[in-house]
């Protein structure tokens, strides 16, 4: 999407002065990654901005853990956003994982593959293979991390609100080899400013456009919104949007709530009047009622 770096580079500049690290950093795929192909890639933008990445050719996750003593057992799979053409991995990323492992919520950044024509096979499954790849491996290893198999989530910031809701609704259609038949489908979601529908009338175009191509057709238009793919067993959701968002229409969150109510999914929705698209840069409570939902459904203590 367009990303308003003048609305919170100062919140990525603090975020980078800290010189957060990783706990570990840990691979997604152990060979080849699949769908992918050799190609030139897409050229890069000739200035870059502290705190994005713009192309990810090995898809990982960085591991933020809860200090000792503190950790309850719950995970959480966090997918940055970026129009799915970059990754606001400081600020979505990395500043979200701090916040919940000083909740005792494990946390695991997905720096996802971003759709390229140049480098996969077929772009729109890239995102969404590692996203089940990372909750397939957070799964395999939770005794590994001391996490509660049962509590293990997703969280996603606009386009990587999508990932997220893809992950949500397709994870009875995996994208990946699952010998193991390991659960792919979250305990829980969590979707901060969302894209979720691609329709034309609803979508946020560039995702649309940087995901599925200049002229994708009905039939894949329609897999990849995400309303149309709700059903009973689509996992608890935690929504929150702006009003005033200019960029992706809060009639994302609005109509996958009503989507999830009608399957009778228990689903939340958090609405503010203002703050527009990032507004989580301008508002340091703004997931003051998310951990009071993860207290209720007892996600954490």
């Amino acid at each position: 999407m367009k990303i308003r770096i003048t609305t919170f580079i100062g919140a990525l500049t603090i975020v980078m002065s800290l010189q957060v690290k990783a706990q570990d950093t840990l691979a997604l795929y152990s060979g080849p990654v699949p769908n992918s192909r050799q190609g030139k890639p897409n050229p890069l933008p000739g200035k870059l901005s502290p705190g994005l990445i713009y192309r990810v050719i090995r898809p990982s996750v960085e591991i933020y853990r809860p200090e000792s003593g503190t950790a309850n057992g719950a995970a959480v799979l966090i997918c940055p956003g970026g129009s799915y053409k970059v990754l606001v991995f400081a600020g979505e990323g990395v500043a979200t994982a701090k916040a919940f492992a000083k909740r005792g919520i494990t946390a695991f950044v997905l720096k996802y593959r971003l759709p390229d024509d140049s480098l996969m096979m077929d772009k729109t499954i890239g995102p969404l293979q590692d996203a089940q790849q990372a909750i397939k491996l957070i799964r395999e290893n939770a005794a590994k991390w001391n996490l509660d198999v049962h509590k293990i989530g997703v969280v996603g910031f606009s386009a990587g609100g999508h990932l997220a809701s893809t992950l949500a609704t397709h994870y009875s259609h995996p994208v990946i080899q699952n010998t193991n038949n390991t659960n792919l489908r979250p305990d829980f979601a969590v979707l901060v400013y969302p894209v979720i529908s691609m329709q034309d009338k609803l979508t946020h175009a560039d995702s649309r456009r940087n995901l599925l191509g200049d002229h994708p057709s009905a039939q894949v238009i329609d897999l990849y919104s995400n309303e149309l793919q709700v059903d009973a067993n689509t996992p608890p959701t935690y929504l929150t949007h702006t009003g005033d968002d200019q960029v992706v229409d809060v009639d994302n969150s609005i109509v996958f709530y009503e989507k999830l109510r009608q399957q009778k999914v228990p689903a939340e929705l958090h609405l503010f009047a203002k703050g527009g698209h990032g507004f989580i840069f301008g508002m340091p409570d703004w997931s003051v009622p998310l951990f009071d939902w993860m207290k209720r459904n007892k996600w954490i203590n």
